[in-house]
């Protein structure tokens, strides 16, 4: 018996496996998002008359408040019940999709946004911290595999599937997409998910807290894209970019001195912990870096439609799903340094071949040999790495672990999102330059390139051998 009073599921039982659905349809809805919208970017700007600014904060918005509001996720689920704050989550993104869908002009549809990654943040560590504090000891490592290799594939799926959505119907179904989803989602919770929760939970919510890290996160991406339009030394940048760091640093500040803080300093003195997040760091920004720019790249620099740009990046859901739960198990058996190592070079070696891509190159010999090598390395890292992490934190702090965790990961492709069109020399007047882009899309993978070579440096240098190893 557990100390939430349920029984630990067998993820083999009937129960477990629902358990295991409504876990990994949910954070698919979320993962999703990151994903099938970049796709769509091009018409989407068409059709409201948005700039590439505009465009980045269609991406960028969903991400500031789902990474900045990840870890309050986690701590109200821990607090309040698991089940409870997912559910909230799934309705609230459910609601906001649905406006997505509806909106107007490009104001409308990043405020929207905002609201879709407050309702990620909600329910994102929730179904991870749910399957942490419901299923047995002995069979977490391997549902963790199988979220993360489901979810991975619903995230790789994305831009097919928006591309098709896109040129059959319209960028506004993307968005539609998701209300069916969160219906069955509630559904099969309120029928199938026993509520956990930290039974040690007590105090004030970490309020103060939750403002200062959106403040910051906030203020640094609006510096970031301003900064290519108005220049670095703009003074509502410079301003900006002050108020970023000074919310940041008061945001550490305040954690280490709250009794009841959303982010426990302590679970970073495991080596374990902190290095699995350097990692997941490095590869998800290149990730976050190559999702924005691949697909608009291919539809402005090389004439694809919207479902061609898609269904380019297919290879990587098929590596998914016929090798992310492999490595899971591999990473189990063997110990996740090797995995994390060598997937990350296989990241940085795909992203790099990407940068070698010039207008008018076919897709057999030029796309595809980046995108397979891309493919081979996220499919070594997503599973071991968030099992990693999860394993490295102690039981109670479950739905902290995996706030961190998304946290680490969104922000890193938030962070992407925002810096790479300043760092490869794009502004908005370039998003319609076909030559410009592609010069500016070379710079931009080499980069991504430098950053994922850097984490598969850090898993080899910081991760234990035992991925099942808990600190205390």
């Amino acid at each position: 018996m557990s100390s939430n009073g349920i029984e630990p599921l067998p993820l083999a039982s009937a129960r477990g496996r629902w358990v295991l659905a409504v876990t990994v349809l949910g954070s698919a809805i979320a993962l999703l998002e990151t994903t099938v919208i970049n796709v769509s970017l091009p018409a989407i700007g068409r059709d409201l008359d948005a700039d590439l600014a505009g465009l980045q904060w269609v991406v960028s918005g969903y991400l500031v408040t789902l990474a900045s509001l990840i870890l309050l996720g986690g701590a109200l689920g821990d607090r309040f019940g698991r089940r409870r704050i997912f559910e909230l989550g799934v309705i609230g993104f459910t609601i906001a999709s649905l406006t997505c869908a509806l909106s107007p002009t490009v104001e409308v549809l990043i405020a929207a946004r905002l609201a879709q990654g407050i309702g990620g943040a909600l329910l994102t560590p929730g179904s991870l911290a749910i399957i942490e504090g419901t299923f047995r000891r002995e069979d977490r490592a391997r549902a963790i595999g199988s979220w993360s290799a489901l979810g991975g594939i619903a995230a790789a799926v994305g831009p097919l599937l928006g591309g098709w959505l896109v040129d059959a119907v319209s960028w506004r179904a993307i968005f539609l997409l998701n209300l069916p989803i969160g219906i069955v989602v509630i559904w099969a919770s309120r029928r199938h998910v026993p509520e956990t929760r930290d039974e040690e939970q007590s105090g004030r919510l970490d309020v103060l807290g939750s403002i200062l890290v959106t403040g910051g996160l906030a203020g640094l991406t609006f510096a970031l894209i301003r900064a290519s339009e108005r220049g670095a030394a703009s003074p509502e940048v410079v301003a900006a970019a002050v108020v970023a760091v000074l919310a940041l640093a008061l945001f550490v500040v305040v954690e280490r001195r709250s009794a009841n803080p959303m982010l426990p300093l302590e679970i970073f003195r495991s080596r374990q912990f902190t290095g699995a997040n350097l990692v997941t760091f490095a590869v998800y920004a290149a990730l976050g870096g190559v999702s924005f720019l691949l697909a608009v790249f291919l539809q402005i620099s090389l004439g694809y439609s919207a479902v061609q740009a898609g269904a380019a990046t297919l290879p990587v859901t098929a590596l998914m799903l016929a090798l992310a739960s492999r490595m899971g198990a591999l990473a189990q058996r063997i110990g996740p340094r090797i995995p994390l190592t060598v997937g990350s070079l296989l990241l940085a070696a795909g992203t790099a071949l990407m940068s070698g891509i010039d207008i008018g190159d076919s897709y057999v010999t030029s796309v595809l040999p980046g995108v397979v090598v891309f493919g081979l390395g996220l499919a070594s890292v997503v599973a071991p790495v968030t099992a990693t992490v999860l394993a490295a934190a102690a039981d109670r702090h479950a739905g902290v672990a995996s706030g961190v965790s998304n946290a680490v990961a969104r922000t890193a492709a938030l962070m992407a999102v925002a810096a790479l069109p300043l760092i490869a020399g794009l502004s908005s007047s370039d998003y319609d330059d076909p030559e410009v882009f592609a010069d500016g899309f070379d710079t931009a993978m080499l980069v991504m390139a430098a950053l994922a070579a850097v984490g598969g440096v850090l898993a080899f240098v910081t991760i234990r051998e035992n991925i099942l190893e808990q600190s205390e």
